[in-house]
């Protein structure tokens, strides 16, 4: 099975920049480009929700407006990696990051039950 894990989480200020990283294996005859990649966080109290997506190194998901043009997603194909850069970062940005994967293209719309499979998440907090 295709394992995932985050990491990169941490303790950052009130208009910091952090990057995560998700480090992608268990590939069985496919590499990075048969899988879309999904970020997803989940704060104290709500629901998870969809933070980005990456497909054949395509940017797919219509990200909330109050992520725009602060986070931005990257893989590098040739260490099964994919990266969130997140900048100008807020304390509502605390939360628990993800980072699953699904067929290609398959994260386009934001949804956990696309995802077929999870890694453990990495905690961001941002103090104010």
């Amino acid at each position: 099975d295709v394992q995932l894990q985050a990491s990169g989480g941490g303790l950052v200020q009130s208009g910091g920049s952090l990057r995560l990283s998700c480090a992608i294996s268990g590939f069985r005859n496919a590499d990075l480009d048969d899988y879309a990649i999904g970020w997803f966080r989940q704060a104290p109290g709500k629901e998870r929700e969809a933070v980005s997506c990456i497909s054949r190194g395509i940017d797919t998901l219509q990200s909330p407006e109050y992520m725009k043009g602060r986070f931005t997603v990257s893989a590098d194909n040739a260490k099964n990696m994919v990266y969130l850069q997140m900048g100008s970062l807020k304390p509502e940005d605390t939360a628990v990051y993800y980072c699953a994967a699904a067929p290609p293209f398959g994260c386009d719309y934001g949804l956990q039950s696309d995802m077929e499979y999870w890694g453990k998440g990495t905690l961001v907090t941002v103090s104010s």
